[in-house]
């Protein structure tokens, strides 16, 4: 394989090496670069922000052979997407280290909103708007503003994500057990049972059908909500789903750690009962979900503590970005249960694919960007929080051995990663323009 200024030249059996930085990728596999659909790298929420930026989240991703990230914009209620759009922009510019590209949230319903939609997708490359069914008074919107964007998407070429939990149950099921004094981590899971997510899950599909739009729906954590995707494609329905690596491998033991460790794993929605992993992977195997996104929304355990004696105070989110891949790497293609077709297909082509980045991203062929992770199926790490390279303090992977890590990480030719040391440049990341959404058989 060639790569010349920046994009891969050649593929061929044998290619002349005259000149040339030759790789040695004996005994490796040569992946294409791996995509994070979903990420939030400075990112306020909960009264404080979260601990890694763009500088050293785009770092940590490169280092797990994450080549791209697709990173959330928040709009904020009364504001215009525009100004979302350039402030993420801001905070990202000259802190990247790898390419990224933008979704929106949607906070309004206004006509202003909904009119900036088109101009969003045509003139500055957005093809995704998420809409939030929890978090109600901070990030909740009603079911007319969740359809007015799934209409105006399916109009203009826009994928809708959603956040699907019924927040308006959410918000009364916490305020009786903090009512009741049960104030620990554990009770963030117990008052968002697994019921909220099925039904936001299968409401939002209904109205995406009315819509005929298609719906992308971030973050799977249960069996239950996996089902009404599935029964969604299975009426021939342009429905996506995305699991995250934390659900593949954590559960809501994981709450009852002891001395408030137990806040490092809140999250939304909540980690489940153990045996909603088998099931997640099952659809992963099967298509039925089409992407592992990390979430990464990273917090330290002083910021976590802003929920002591409460839980709902608890800022929501882990530090997964650089585990990702080697998460899903070790949950199933080390034990037999995805190919590496599928895998591939998992953490790179399909969301390179539904955020318009394919075949730029994705994938290994001339002309795509030369974005290449050098693959050693046998090399193992143990995760921890004393040795990753996100900025929080905590990593709910602790002592998790996982075997298979990049030897080589390479960002439009660039060298960035070698022997699981960073060797490349801060800052010379990319934004990367999406095209209009299109429906696509995964």
């Amino acid at each position: 394989m060639l790569i010349e200024n920046g994009t891969i030249a050649a593929i061929a059996n044998a290619l002349p090496a005259s000149g040339a930085q030759v790789i040695d990728a004996s005994g490796s596999y040569v992946f294409p670069g791996f995509i994070d659909p979903h990420t939030h790298l400075d990112m306020p929420f909960g009264g404080t922000v979260t601990a890694d930026d763009f500088a050293s989240g785009t770092g940590a991703a490169a280092l797990g052979g994450t080549t791209t990230i697709v990173d959330f914009a928040l709009h904020q209620r009364g504001n215009s997407l525009a100004n979302a759009l350039a402030t993420w922009e801001k905070k990202a510019a000259g802190k990247a280290s790898i390419d990224y590209a933008f979704h929106l949230t949607i906070a309004d319903g206004r006509p202003e909103t909904l009119e900036e939609i088109p101009v969003m997708i045509e003139r500055e490359g957005v093809n995704s708007f998420k809409c939030f069914m929890a978090y109600k008074h901070i990030l909740q919107v009603d079911d007319e503003t969740i359809f007015r964007v799934m209409q105006a998407a399916a109009k203009f070429g826009g994928l809708v994500q959603v956040h699907a939990e019924n927040g308006d149950v959410i918000e009364v099921t916490v305020k009786d057990a903090l009512a009741e004094g049960l104030t620990a981590p554990k009770y963030h899971a117990l008052t968002r049972p697994v019921q909220l997510e099925m039904e936001a899950t299968a409401r939002a599909i209904w109205m995406a059908e009315v819509a005929g739009a298609p719906l992308y729906v971030v973050h799977v954590s249960s069996a239950g909500a996996a089902d009404a995707i599935s029964d969604g494609r299975k009426r021939g329905l342009p429905i996506y789903g995305e699991t995250c690596p934390q659900y593949l491998v954590c559960d809501t033991s994981d709450y009852d750690r002891p001395a408030f460790a137990g806040a490092n794993y809140v999250m939304s929605p909540p980690l489940r009962e153990k045996w909603n992993q088998n099931v997640l992977i099952a659809k992963l195997k099967n298509g039925e979900l089409q992407a592992v996104g990390s979430d990464h929304c990273s917090f330290n355990c002083g910021q976590k503590a802003l929920g002591k004696d409460d839980f709902s105070k608890i800022p929501n989110g882990a530090p997964t970005i650089e585990d990702r891949v080697a998460i899903l790497y070790e949950r199933t293609v080390n034990t037999g249960a995805i190919g590496l077709n599928q895998f591939v297909a998992l953490a790179a082509t399909n969301p390179a694919k539904l955020f318009g980045l394919f075949p730029r991203k994705g994938t290994i062929a001339v002309g795509s960007d030369g974005d290449l992770v050098v693959w050693d199926p046998a090399a193992t790490r143990t995760i921890s929080a004393a040795t990753h390279h996100m900025a929080a303090d905590n990593s709910i992977f602790e002592g998790m051995t996982v075997r298979g890590t990049p030897r080589y990480v390479f960002s439009r030719g660039r060298l960035l990663v070698e022997g699981g040391k960073y060797v490349g440049e801060t800052g010379r990341g990319i934004r990367q323009k999406s095209a209009p959404f299109r429906p696509v058989q995964l």
